[in-house]
Parts: C-alpha cells; structure tokens; sequence
C-alpha cells in the first residue's frame, strides 16, 4: 500500500468515525430534550392533579348533593396519576379533563360558589396550568417528532438500532369531547 492509500484509508475511517460520533451525540441530544420536556409536562400535570383536588374541596362546601360528580373528578384524577407513559397518561388526563367540564358545570348552578374568591382563584390558576400543559405538550410532540424521525432516516437510524435508540411516544389528549364543537353562548 502507499502512503497515498494509507493517507486516504485513515482519512476515510476518522471521517467515518466523525460522522458516526455526530450522529450519536445527536440522538443522544433528543432523547434526553425528550425526556426533559417530558419531565417539564409531568411537573405541570402533578400542579393541575394538586390544584383539582383544592377544587373538588371548595365545591364540596358548597355542593354537597352532588357526590357522583365530585366522586367522578376524584377518581379521573387518581387514574390519571397513576398513569404511565405518554400514551395512557394522555388518555386518563383527557378523561380528568371531561370530568372538570362537568364539576364547572355543576359549579354553573351554584351562584355563591361562583363568587367565591378561593374557587375563582381556582379556576384562573386551573385555566393557567391548562395553557402551560398545551404549550409544554406541543414542545414535547416536536422533540418527539424530531427524535422519532432521526432513529428512522438514513444513515442515523443505523447508528440508533445499533446503539438501542428506540422511539418515543407522543403525548395526546384524546377525548372525545376535545374533537366535538364548542358552542358559546354570550348572554
């Protein structure tokens, strides 16, 4: 071999193993933003699971017969902080979700509730921590997204089989009633 072709052969294999670092450290970049974006949803969602429960005691004093709709927030809540991963999370918060659209239902029939300094504190810090899980679930999603598509695409999803990178899941909320129409009456 000359000293051309070994010059050229060392140059192949160290932009090789460059190439090959970059990816690396590139999928370890995302897989760890994933995680922390997903740590940043689950500090907002255990704020809203704190914040339901100071909700569902101020409307206990105020609404005591209504038990079965107290009794459904309160279970919802508990189901969906027991919850593991993306997927099953999103599913049991979407069902917390529908639940706390019927207590603020319920909370509609109740005017001195609705005057109620701790319970519209609650309900403004609530509607906050809502804003603040949409915006931290569509960072995650991105990350997701941009990680998921990185372990899938050549010649980065070589290094991610070869290295145990898996994808990751998104986070969504499906209930059924996020989908239905909004009607809002101004009266």
């Amino acid at each position: 071999m000359t000293m051309t072709g070994t010059i050229a052969g060392v140059a192949a294999v160290a932009g090789l193993s460059i190439c090959l670092a970059w990816l690396y450290n590139r999928l370890v970049r995302l897989r760890n933003l994933a995680r922390s974006s997903w740590s940043d949803i689950d500090v907002l969602l255990k704020k809203r699971h704190d914040l339901v429960g100071n909700l569902v005691e101020t409307v206990k004093g105020y609404a005591a017969y209504e038990k079965d709709t107290l009794l459904g927030v309160t279970e919802a809540r508990a189901r969906a902080m027991r919850a593991e991963g993306p997927g099953r999370r999103g599913e049991d918060e979407g069902v917390l979700g529908e639940k706390l659209s019927s207590l603020f239902a319920v909370a509609e029939g109740y005017p001195d509730l609705k005057a109620n300094a701790s319970f519209l504190e609650l309900q403004k810090q609530l509607a906050e921590i809502e804003n603040g899980i949409e915006y931290a679930r569509r960072y995650y999603n991105a990350v997701v997204r941009d990680y998921n598509t990185a372990t899938e695409t050549f010649p980065s999803n070589m290094v991610a089989s070869g290295f145990g990178f898996g994808g990751a899941e998104f986070f969504q909320l499906d209930a059924a009633a996020e989908r239905e129409r909004t009607n809002v009456r101004l009266s």
